[in-house]
């Protein structure tokens, strides 16, 4: 039945049917054929989204949406300009503390990807910058915006996993820290060979001035995070406290949206939240198909029978989470996987925060690889630069990706 249900996914994500359907339409013809009441599909998808953990995510969606419509993008940037932008190819490197403080804010890595480009690869063009080259690398700093907490995929996550938020969020900083440090790294580098101009000089007054303009945006993740960390609310009710914040924000303080931006905001954000919905509820169905044909315990046997050393199953799971982020969306290959792993890391004694943090940083990276590569191509619209052309410039970021995802998955077995 396993064999059923994959080949109707994999013929069906091969003539271009969407991911959800795709799964959903496996699922229920595999049950089906096996003798299984259908009705029980339909019953798994209710379930499957009728949690409250999960109010968290079309909460943070619309978040990160009215503060990527407004202007609290560029103010970042200008704060990162007057922080690090004094240095030979100092703008690349704002580019990617700019990724990294929207990546606090909005929980996603398209709108990270959305927001710093439309504000700094016109400047990037007009200092010198290679065009294709600095759209590549803001792509690759988007990847950022799923690890830094808030994150969508942590919440999914740790609804299927039943994790707590709040300590994926705690161990997820210091992962998008390492790969915007490892970004920095690549640009500070090319910044020298290629000659790139300094940005801003550096001066006290301009980054208090900056500081105090960005001020209302960087309070965000201090609100969110800070409210769950202390117990003040829960991650559900964070995320609708970050919705309110963004609005007041907009609205009142910087008074760069209407109530018909954010009508429009709204209706938009909730497009993308049916997606994302449908995903899980389909998910939760296939979860529950897989479940009750042993399909995960027999993975875990048989990758257990090849080798029992934490090391190498792994190794394994890497090669197998980058392959799967090649070709399924983030959320999706999330959704998908985790059943299904999950069991074999439990059995080795993997600590399952730690393949929480494993799963999003290397399904993260997917997002800059084709053929789905969501940052490439929102990057592509954004700047006008062929895809092929940020495809090629994008592959120094994404060893360097690579490379923190290795350390970020075998550094906390070795200590």
């Amino acid at each position: 039945m396993s064999l059923l249900l994959f080949g109707i996914f994999a013929g069906l994500m091969v003539i271009g049917v969407p991911v959800a359907i795709a799964i959903g339409a496996g699922t229920l013809v595999a049950v089906w054929a096996s003798g299984v009441p259908v009705l029980v599909v339909p019953q798994q998808m209710f379930s499957g989204v009728n949690s409250f953990a999960l109010v968290a995510v079309p909460m943070f969606i619309l978040a990160g949406d009215i503060m990527a419509a407004g202007k609290i993008s560029t103010r970042l940037v200008q704060l990162a300009d007057a922080l690090i932008g004094f240095v030979k190819g100092g703008l690349s490197i704002v580019s990617i503390l700019a990724a990294m403080f929207f990546a606090a804010i909005s929980g996603s890595g398209a709108a990270t990807t959305a927001a710093v480009s439309a504000t700094l690869v016109p400047e990037l063009k007009a200092k010198g910058y290679d065009p294709a080259s600095a759209a590549a690398l803001i792509a690759a700093g988007g990847t950022i915006g799923v690890v830094i907490p808030p994150s969508v995929p942590m919440i999914l996550y740790a609804v299927i996993a039943q994790e707590s938020v709040a300590k994926l969020f705690l161990n997820g900083f210091l992962p998008g820290v390492a790969m915007g440090l490892g970004l920095m790294g690549i640009a500070l580098l090319q910044g020298y060979r290629r000659a790139y101009p300094r940005g801003s000089a550096l001066s006290l007054r301009t980054i208090g001035r900056s500081f105090l303009s960005a001020f209302w945006g960087l309070m965000t993740p201090v609100i969110i995070l800070g409210g769950i960390f202390s117990g003040i609310f829960t991650p559900s009710e964070a995320a609708v406290v970050a919705v309110d914040y963004a609005i007041f924000v907009s609205l009142f303080i910087y008074r760069d949206l209407t109530l018909r931006d954010i009508y429009r905001i709204v209706v938009r954000s909730g497009v993308t939240t049916a997606v994302v919905m449908f995903v899980i509820a389909a998910s939760a169905a296939l979860s529950w198909a897989l479940s009750n044909w042993q399909v995960p315990s027999a993975i875990a046997s048989a990758v257990l029978s090849l080798s029992q050393e934490p090391m190498v199953v792994i190794a394994m799971i890497l090669v197998v989470v980058l392959v799967t982020g090649i070709f399924i969306e983030t959320a999706s290959a999330l959704i998908i996987l985790t059943p299904i792993l999950l069991p074999l890391v439990s059995q080795l004694g993997i600590d399952t925060v730690h393949f929480g943090i494993i799963m999003v940083v290397g399904l993260s990276i997917g997002m800059i690889t084709p053929p789905v590569a969501i940052n490439l191509y929102v990057a592509a619209s954004v700047t006008g630069i062929s895809l092929e052309r940020i495809a090629a410039a994008v592959l120094p970021y994404l060893a360097v990706l690579i490379g923190v995802l290795i350390a970020v998955a075998y550094l906390p077995l070795l200590l």
